[in-house]
C-alpha cells in the first residue's frame, strides 16, 4: 500500500478553508493543518479550527502565532469598526477595511515553509474569487504568481525535488456551490465559524460581510445552516 503525498492545509476555521481540508482528506492526501493566530478580533475561530482538525483526523494541526495586529492597518487587526449591513452590490465594489495587508502572502509563506520541511509538495488555501469581499491577494493570478516564486524560492525546488502545488479547488465556485460541496463532503456546518465581529460570547454578529455571505450561499444552496 503506497504512502499517502503529504499537504499542509491553511485552516482558518471557517467554512471555506474547511471544505477544502475535507475535499484534501477525500482526495486522499494526509492533511497537515496550519492556522494563525494573527491578533485578529474574531480569535475564537481558531477554537473553530481545531474542530474541524479533529473531526477530519489531521496528521497534526499547528497554530501559529504571528503579530500582525502589530502593524494594523485592517478592521481585523486594530480599532477600525467592521462595516455592517452592506448590500450585494456594495461589497462587490472596492477592498473593504476587512483586508488584512499581505495576509495570503504571509500565511502562503509559512505554508511553504513547512510543505518543505515535510518534503510535500502541496499546498491547500481556501481562496475564492466569485462571492468573496474584494481582497487582492484571494485572485488566481495572484496565486499563479505565488506559485512561481515559491518554486524559485526553497532548496527543494531548485534542487529539483519537490515542485510546489498552490491547490484552489474553490477559487471559481459559488458560495452556494462551496455549501453543496461541503454538505456532499460531510463537513457539519456547525464546527465552522464565519464572522468578523463576534460579541464577547463569541456569537456571530449576523451583519459583517463574513456573515452575510455565508447567509446568502445557504439560503441560495437551500440547506440550513446548523
Amino acid at each position: 500500500m503506497s504512502t499517502p503525498k503529504k499537504a499542509v492545509c491553511l485552516l482558518s476555521g471557517g467554512l471555506d478553508s474547511s471544505t477544502c481540508l475535507a475535499l484534501a482528506r477525500r482526495q486522499g492526501y494526509a492533511c497537515y493543518a496550519l492556522s494563525f493566530d494573527y491578533g485578529q478580533r474574531h480569535r475564537c475561530e481558531l477554537e473553530a479550527a481545531a474542530r474541524v482538525a479533529a473531526h477530519f483526523g489531521v496528521e497534526r494541526h499547528l497554530v501559529t502565532k504571528i503579530g500582525l495586529d502589530a502593524f494594523g492597518g485592517s478592521a481585523l487587526t486594530a480599532g477600525i469598526a467592521v462595516p455592517k449591513a452592506r448590500s450585494a452590490a456594495e461589497m462587490s465594489h472596492g477592498i473593504p477595511v476587512t483586508y488584512v495587508p499581505a495576509r495570503n502572502t504571509i500565511f502562503l509563506s509559512f505554508a511553504l515553509a513547512w510543505a518543505e520541511v515535510l518534503e510535500s509538495s502541496d499546498i491547500f488555501i481556501g481562496v475564492n474569487a466569485l462571492d468573496y469581499s474584494g481582497y487582492p491577494d484571494c485572485r488566481p493570478e495572484y496565486i499563479e504568481a505565488y506559485a512561481r516564486m515559491a518554486n524559485l524560492a526553497t532548496k527543494a525546488g531548485v534542487e529539483g525535488r519537490t515542485r510546489l502545488d498552490i491547490h484552489t479547488p474553490l477559487l471559481r465556485m459559488t458560495k452556494a456551490q462551496i455549501v453543496t460541496l461541503a454538505r456532499d463532503l460531510e463537513l457539519p456546518f456547525g464546527l465552522t465559524y464565519s464572522c468578523y465581529d463576534p460579541d464577547p460570547e463569541g456569537s456571530a454578529c449576523g451583519q459583517c460581510d463574513a456573515c452575510l455571505l455565508r447567509r446568502k450561499g445557504f439560503e441560495e444552496a437551500g440547506i440550513e445552516d446548523r
